[in-house]
């Protein structure tokens, strides 16, 4: 029951009182007297200066009814006070607001929920009310705090509990929309209150049972879910939120997420991490998704030392953004993006590293074993983040990323690269270019330049080829992929997958244009490169299966995409030289990789015979070929590379009928027009300084070294010796020079003439690897002498 007062000194009682006193029946039951409402509203209208005291006096009544538990006459007051907030818009609204502000936060102070919710409700109507001017001393800290606490409820009855978590979300959602739009009051976008608004958000999101995995953007919850299902409600105010973000508040906005995530360790697994980072993505403005994306790169740095899949579980959520950033602007982060995972890529390394070198007998290796698989997770997410990430870009910025990529790539005989390796050792050092190449292959995959000087510029294409990165066949298997993405520039790969004896190319429809001039010099330039990294190629001891497989396509693509008159005859010569090296196995090859080698030499001809239309030479690679069926089917692909195929026990007793003859191709490219002249000209690769000091003999002979100059090519009689042997006594002979002008002389005058009658490219091959030769064998005589 309200106090009532008697009549005389109700008459003396100001009149906004008694209006105020008149809208409170006898029985709360019976709701607010609307009569008497509209009186006192037509009053508030009438004289707006009022409104300041008719709020005082209505919150000091709430003040004392919620003292006194009288629910009742709280909801009565409540309800007038939304009706004067809906009809009144002056400005002397701004007292009576601060009025309205103080009764909700009684209301929210109070430990019954029901008038908690009725206090939020209230809020959420005045959050909707457009104010004529903004009022930049109100606040609403304790609006937040109260709010942010009723989202974490905890009552013990599930459906209060929820009752009072959806009036905890709704409210904050009033607290966005009432601060949000205004700059001058952007209180709301502090850390303080961000640190707060955000995790309340997430944490009733969590309750969501079935996770949103689709790439696409989260679909709009329907109203019903929004009012009843407190994670629909969240997830629906934080798309809000974030949608309302702007470049300086954003990444306040974005930080409590990632403490949220680290607290509740929601990395691992991290369905609920990649869907927030989902809704982030898709809320934000595209413009400033870069933000977001350094916002995860510093968090991963910051969790570098934590365990393997945490950290893949944040490049997991990088992958998720950098796809969609991808479809709108990625920003100025794009080096930065593949710098840091690069960065991280080697410590995975090294961590690996680290546990195998650390690791001992029982238990301690099912542990380490454990940590190496949960870093190979780390590094196959990292790989295929850069994978996605790249082939997302334009062609004039994957470029630079390959070069970048490439410059990371440990290789002799260069300091350019600046990733740390010291720490790795030499099996780190190989994993970490195993790791690095399948970058580059994801990079490069569907990348498609006009000329290939664009997609293999000499500052790419020399440490892509150096011996460094052929002391593995998974390494030399990479680097032939990479190759090949970057060669076949019309699809025909698929068409050559697969090292086979093709009856007829033509069936395979492939595509080509005429070879253009800027192709041309590149041959010209980088051809004998090529040439020299396919051959020593099929020389390694550790060669699987689809290493020739792989060597088989890099020359068919050359063919294809490069190949003019010189450079056929060039591809010639070299797979003629390939099958030489095999009969006479100087490198001591196993017979399997003796009888690849002739198989995959089979398989070129075959193919670029039919590919350059010479009859005569179609005629005697099908004849070799058909020989080889009956009588050595292991010179075949079609058998070498078979299971349980029987190998020969030697190549040296096998009739000429089964190798392809140089003679006879010589004459039958002479008939078409060719300049087969050079056939006659065995093919010897370069040899360069990373060669002399690798471990492959089958280059250079540490203990005795002999070196043929052009011993087919030049007569006997002008040459003083057909091969030079290099002796300490030789080598001191040459550094003394006192009565030894004429035999220089001598000397000057046949090397011009050897250069004069011989073809540059073999002159230049056999000159540089003299040198590298000599100089190599000098060091160690030096090295031994010092000894």
């Amino acid at each position: 029951m309200p106090t009532r007062v008697c009549c005389c000194c109700s008459a003396l009682r100001p009149r906004y009182k008694r209006l105020v006193d008149n809208i409170f029946p006898e029985d709360p039951k019976d709701g607010l007297v609307k009569a008497d409402m509209e009186k006192l509203t037509f009053y508030a209208v009438s004289a707006p200066e009022k409104l300041d005291r008719i709020g005082s006096y209505l919150a000091e009544r709430l003040s004392r009814d919620v003292v006194r538990h009288r629910s009742g006459y709280v909801l009565i007051a409540m309800e007038a006070l939304d009706q004067l907030l809906m009809a009144c818009h002056s400005q002397s609204i701004k007292p009576f607001v601060e009025s309205f502000l103080h009764m909700v936060a009684k209301l929210l102070e109070s430990g019954e929920p029901k008038l908690q919710v009725l206090g939020t409700n209230s809020f959420v109507k005045f959050a909707n009310i457009e104010e004529d001017t903004p009022s930049y001393h109100r606040r609403y800290d304790f609006f937040v705090s109260r709010f942010s606490a009723m989202c974490h409820s905890c009552h013990s009855d599930p459906e209060i509990r929820t009752e009072i978590r959806i009036a905890g979300i709704r409210g904050i959602q009033g607290v966005v929309r009432k601060t949000v739009n205004d700059e001058l009051r952007a209180t709301i976008w502090e850390p303080q209150h961000m640190d707060k608004i955000v995790p309340s958000l997430l944490f009733n999101m969590q309750k969501i049972e079935e996770v949103d995995s689709r790439i696409g953007p989260p679909s709009s919850p329907s109203a019903t879910d929004k009012e009843e299902n407190p994670a629909v409600l969240a997830e629906n105010c934080f798309r809000e939120l974030l949608g309302r973000a702007t470049f300086g508040n954003m990444n306040n906005a974005v930080r409590p997420v990632f403490a949220h995530l680290d607290h509740h360790k929601l990395w691992d697994p991290n369905e609920f991490a990649v869907h927030c980072f989902k809704i982030i993505m898709y809320s934000i403005q595209a413009q400033y998704s870069h933000h977001v994306i350094q916002e995860i790169l510093g968090h991963l740095d910051a969790r570098k030392k934590d365990a393997p899949r945490v950290r893949a579980g944040i490049i997991q959520v990088l992958l998720e953004a950098v796809a969609i950033a991808a479809k709108g602007s990625i920003g100025p982060t794009v080096l930065e993006v593949f710098n840091t995972l690069l960065k991280h890529l080697r410590l995975s390394v090294e961590f690996e590293a680290d546990d195998l070198q650390g690791g001992s007998v029982g238990s301690a290796n099912l542990n380490t074993s454990s940590k190496d698989n949960d870093e190979k997770i780390v590094q196959n997410a990292i790989i295929q983040t850069i994978g996605f990430f790249g082939s997302n870009l334009p062609d004039y910025q994957r470029s630079e990323i390959m070069m970048f990529i490439m410059g990371k790539v440990p290789v002799f005989g260069t300091s350019a690269h600046t990733l740390d390796i010291s720490q790795l050792g030499d099996l780190g050092t190989r994993r970490i270019q195993i790791m690095l190449l399948r970058s580059l292959l994801m990079v490069t995959s569907g990348y498609k330049a006009k000329t290939i000087v664009t997609a293999l510029p000499g500052s790419f294409l020399d440490p892509l080829l150096s011996p460094s990165l052929m002391e593995d066949y998974e390494l030399r298997q990479l680097v032939l992929e990479v190759m090949h993405n970057l060669m076949d520039r019309h699809d025909n790969r698929a068409k050559l997958r697969g090292i086979r004896i093709i009856p007829d190319v033509a069936d395979l429809k492939i595509k080509r244009e005429k070879i253009c001039r800027q192709d041309t010099s590149f041959m010209k330039k980088n051809g004998q490169q090529l040439y020299r990294h396919i051959y020593l190629g099929c020389k390694e001891e550790d060669n699987v299966q689809k290493n020739y497989e792989l060597l088989y396509t890099s020359l068919a693509l050359i063919t294809i995409e490069l190949a003019n008159e010189e450079v056929v005859i060039d591809l010639i010569r070299l797979a003629i030289a390939l099958q030489d090296s095999a009969i006479i196995n100087e490198d001591n090859l196993p017979m399997f990789h003796r009888c690849g080698i002739m198989a995959l030499v089979a398989a070129y001809l075959n193919f670029v015979s039919q590919m350059i239309a010479v009859p005569a030479f179609c005629q005697h690679v099908s004849k070799v070929i058909e020989i080889r069926t009956m009588e050595a089917p292991y010179f075949l692909p079609e058998h070498i590379f078979r299971d349980k195929c029987m190998l020969p026990k030697s190549l040296e007793k096998h009739e000429k009928d089964l190798y392809f003859l140089t003679n006879k191709i010589a004459e039958s490219l002479g008939g078409s027009g060719y300049s087969f002249e050079r056939l006659s000209v065995p093919y010897v690769p370069q040899v360069t300084d990373e060669d002399r000091l690798s471990r492959r003999k089958s280059i250079v002979d540490t203990v005795s070294i002999q070196v043929d100059i052009l011993s087919n090519n030049v007569p006997s009689d002008d040459v003083v010796s057909n091969t030079e042997e290099i002796t300490f006594e030789a080598l001191k002979k040459a550094i003394d020079t006192s009565g030894m002008e004429e035999q220089e002389k001598e000397k000057r005058r046949l090397v011009i003439e050897k250069f004069q009658k011989a073809p540059f490219e073999e002159i230049a091959a056999q000159c540089e690897s003299k040198a590298n030769l000599l100089h190599d064998r000098l060091a160690q005589i030096l090295e031994l002498t010092i000894r």
